[in-house]
Parts: structure tokens; C-alpha cells; sequence
């Protein structure tokens, strides 16, 4: 597996780890929907989560957040509208990035709530 492709799977692995630890119900990993895919859905009382994870071996270049493209964002405003309409849910929901940089042998997590999209 590429290098990077480990980092990404590290990375889905602590932000799990992350959102549990706060309470937060795993409901889905790798959520896909036409060729959208979720990170994470995740749900916190009445609010249901849709989590894009971002990690990124440094920060020379920016901020992993900075990496989330408009296109991507329609995509994960479709799926979850889509995952919303199958399971027939009526909650809130909210559009969360955790971004990750790997400083050594650690990782920074940063929870950036309602980050780019709200209904």
C-alpha cells in the first residue's frame, strides 16, 4: 500500500478514536453514494455528522483543511442529503473536518465543527 494511503487509514483510525472519546456514534465508515464518500457519519443527540478527515504528514504546504475542494463538498452535501433519505432521519446535521498532521511520531487533531456547509 502506498505511504500515503497508510497515513490516510491512520488518520480515519484516530479520528474514530478522536469522536468516540467525545461521545460521538460511529454510524458509518467510508460511507459511499454514487461517487460521493464520507469519511465518517457520525451522530451526538438530535445532530447527525457527516466527517471529512484530512491528515497530512506535515503542514509545510497548509493546512490539511485547506485541501477540500468545492466539487467535494457538493459530493458530501449529496450523500448525506441521500443518506438522510434512506434511513428516513429527521435530525440536524452538521459538516465537521478533522484535520491531522503527524509532528514526529504524534499527531495534532484539530475538530473543526460545522466547517463549510449547514442546512
Amino acid at each position: 500500500m502506498a505511504q500515503h494511503n497508510e497515513l490516510g487509514k491512520k488518520g480515519e483510525q484516530l479520528a474514530v478514536a478522536f469522536l468516540e472519546k467525545h461521545q460521538y456514534s460511529i454510524l458509518e465508515r467510508n460511507y459511499y453514494y454514487e461517487k460521493a464518500e464520507v469519511d465518517i457519519i457520525v451522530q451526538k443527540g438530535n445532530t447527525l455528522v457527516a466527517v471529512e478527515v484530512k491528515t497530512r504528514s506535515s503542514a509545510d504546504f497548509g493546512n490539511p483543511q485547506d485541501f477540500i475542494k468545492p466539487k467535494q463538498i457538493q459530493n458530501l452535501v449529496k450523500a448525506i442529503d441521500a443518506y438522510i433519505t434512506i434511513k428516513d432521519l429527521d435530525v440536524e446535521v452538521r459538516f465537521d473536518i478533522i484535520a491531522i498532521v503527524k509532528k514526529g511520531n504524534s499527531f495534532k487533531i484539530e475538530h473543526l465543527e460545522d466547517a463549510f456547509y449547514h442546512f
